[in-house]
Parts: structure tokens; sequence; C-alpha cells
């Protein structure tokens, strides 16, 4: 091994059929499920058109600007990975655009997340293949290395690794560890399940202004009779 320059082999990902049962959940649910505390961060917003994004992690972490092992983690990935590229938050240069993210799609990823820059944004934005990235420049990559694949990275405090189910919406990205899936995906089920079963009943009764103005009561604020 040598820490900062190695290609490692993911030992293990979230099933497919697991993977599929997130995606048709709101990432909203599924962050409730897991106590509100775990997200990537509020700069990695989605650029493509539309859609959403699930699939097992193929990690990379990169020299800010550089992207040698982002294209070596392309000739690892398989059908249904997410790439998950941590450059340390930096603008600077963009780590991929429309070729790598074409390559992408003929290869059936599920997504690509770049802690960092991405360029030919016009053309992500007509493509529902899923990106999600902290900023957008024309400036280009160096390819020098050195740099990490299937390690743990980390964006915002959110730790992702190899093999763990990345998902995202307009909402934003999470990370579910492998471990926990399948608790995880039963709880942010029943989360589901119990908001929309509410939809039916909105706007036929109060807000639950009872329960409210108790806990404001509580609280010691001030109520004009």
């Amino acid at each position: 091994m040598s820490a900062g320059f190695q290609v490692l082999k993911r030992k293990r990902a979230v099933d497919a059929e697991t993977t599929a049962k997130f995606a048709a959940l709101p990432v909203a649910n599924i962050s409730d499920a897991m106590h509100r505390i775990v997200a990537g961060g509020p700069r990695l917003r989605p650029l493509h058109k539309g859609g959403v994004l699930a699939g097992p992690a193929l990690t990379v972490k990169v020299r800010p600007g550089d992207n040698l092992m982002v294209h070596m983690a392309l000739n690892m990935a398989v059908e249904g990975d997410v790439i998950v590229v941590d450059a340390g938050g930096d603008l600077t240069n963009a780590l991929i655009g429309e070729r790598m993210i074409a390559y992408c799609v003929a290869k059936k990823f599920a997504g690509i997340i770049i802690n960092g820059s991405v360029r030919d944004l016009a053309w992500i934005r007509e493509h529902d293949f899923p990106v999600y990235a902290a900023g957008v420049t024309h400036r280009g990559p160096y390819k020098d290395g050195p740099g990490e694949i299937n390690v743990p990275v980390s964006f915002d405090g959110l730790v992702i690794e190899p093999g763990d189910l990345v998902v995202g919406d307009d909402d934003g990205l999470l990370c579910i560890p492998y471990d926990a899936a399948q608790d995880v995906l039963v709880k942010a089920q029943a989360k589901h399940k119990q908001e929309t079963d509410t939809f039916a009943d909105i706007g036929k009764g109060d807000n639950n202004r009872a329960y409210y103005e108790k806990q404001l009561r509580d609280k010691g604020c001030y109520f004009e009779e």
C-alpha cells in the first residue's frame, strides 16, 4: 500500500434490488429515517436535466484540479455504480466534462458526484444522467496524480465508504452505510407511507393547533387574549 497514491479493490457493494427500492423513495424521507444528521452538504447540487441518483459508491480521492484517478475509476466502475470523487471542494479546475460523462452513460453507470467543479454545463443540463457537483468552470484538469481509489471520502462530515449506497434527488445527497441499508430501508418506507397517507386529510382539520399552542405556552410564549 502507498497512502495517497493507490488503487484498491472494492470489497462489497449494496445490491441492485436494494438500490431500486431506495430509488423509489424521496431523499427527505430517507434523511428522516436517519435522524436528519446525514447530508452531503448544500454545495453539491444536481446539474442534470432531472431524475434520481442511486447506486453503490466507487470512491475516488484526488489532488485538487487533477483527474488522473478519475479516468482510472471509469475503467473500474461497473453498471449501476456511482463514481464519488473527493477533490477537496476546490473549484479552480473542472474534473469532468461531456466526453467523460458520455462514457459513463454508455457504460450505464448510475451517476457521478464531484466535490469540485465540472464543465460543459449546457450538455449536462440537456441529459438525464445524474451529475452532482459543487461548482462549474471552463478550466480543464491536469493528469498527474496522486490520488486513491476505493478509500473512504468525506463531504462536509458525510463519510462514504466504497460500496455504500449513495442516493440523491433535487433536495440533495446522502449516503446509507452498507451495513445499515436494510434497517434504513424499512424505516424510510414506513416514513414515506405515513406521509403519503396523510395527504388525503390535509386541510380537513387544523394544523395540530392545540399541540403547537401548548408547546409555545410551555416555552413561555405570550398569547394576546
